[in-house]
């Protein structure tokens, strides 16, 4: 079973590791945060909690950045603090540097709202291979989306199947035309008027919460640990993209291959034009 490294140890990195311990499919979640003892009091909670959720998953916390360096996966979250500070920028770009170093081959899942150009940079500047780094959000604003899908629709969210791709929170496009509740095509079963509806709620669900964000990440993490076969949403970059351009769209992951953009399908004129038109 593999191990987890996850630095930060705030409201999303908290989260996800409560959420990977409870799956009991990792041997062991590392959380690394200088707040080392937030962390340790957290990682403890988890523990004292293993036992009911019948889950053998250990918890460590430490503010040593080694111990990332047997890692199967490396996922950046959000650092303790008041509010919790998401991992990002010129401080989250410097960390993936000296992760790049310490363990070139590890994916990292970016499982914060605002890290698609943490993502770019880690490509462009710092040579990560776009197969061995993605943002798990846009899966949880998928989820969130889904969720608006199945009240209109008298349905659970679990039956309904779309994607979402472009920039959120206002360049987002949703391929209505090839979205389905229980098999059936949604355009089917909602009106055009219902769809622009939901068209407008959508900049309003990003971004997502810390515990929508923690499961999304815990699925790329499950993926890229051990293969995935369904369709997620991340942000991700084209392989073959210089300079990279991060976006959210379809992907696959394998523990393999790592991560592989999926072909869009179902768009139409408008929807195409609004992809080509985005804008940073």
């Amino acid at each position: 079973m593999p191990v987890v490294a996850i630095f930060g140890a705030g409201d999303i990195g908290g989260a996800l590791a409560s959420t990977l311990a409870s799956r009991d499919l990792v041997r062991e979640i590392r959380v690394i945060d200088d707040a080392a003892g937030v962390a340790a009091g957290k990682a403890l909670d988890i523990l004292q909690a293993g036992p009911i959720e019948a889950s053998s998953t250990r918890v460590i916390a430490t503010a040593d950045e080694r111990a990332a360096a047997q890692a199967a996966v490396i996922v950046l979250a959000d650092a303790v603090g008041q509010p919790p500070a998401e991992i990002k920028g010129e401080t989250g770009l410097a960390l993936i540097r000296r992760l790049h170093e310490l363990a070139p081959d590890v994916p990292i899942v970016c499982a914060g709202p605002s890290q698609a150009w943490l993502i770019e940079h880690a490509i462009d500047e710092l040579g990560v291979s776009p197969a061995r780094i993605a943002g798990s959000a846009p899966l949880a604003l998928t989820s969130a989306i889904r969720a608006l899908v199945a009240l209109d629709a008298s349905s659970s969210p679990t039956n309904v199947s779309l994607l979402a791709i472009g920039l959120p929170p206002s360049q987002v496009v949703v391929p209505w035309q090839s979205a389905a509740v229980q098999g059936l095509p949604l355009d089917g079963l909602l009106s055009a008027a219902a769809l622009r509806r939901l068209e407008q709620q959508i900049p309003y669900l990003w971004p997502p919460g810390p515990y929508a964000l923690a499961s999304a990440a815990a699925r790329f993490v499950e993926a890229f640990a051990f293969g995935a076969r369904e369709i997620l949403c991340g942000f991700l970059s084209p392989p073959d993209a210089r300079p990279a351009a991060v976006r959210m769209g379809p992907l696959r992951i394998t523990a393999s291959q790592g991560v592989s953009p999926c072909p869009l399908a179902g768009l139409d004129s408008r929807q195409r034009l609004a992809l080509d038109s985005l804008q940073r």
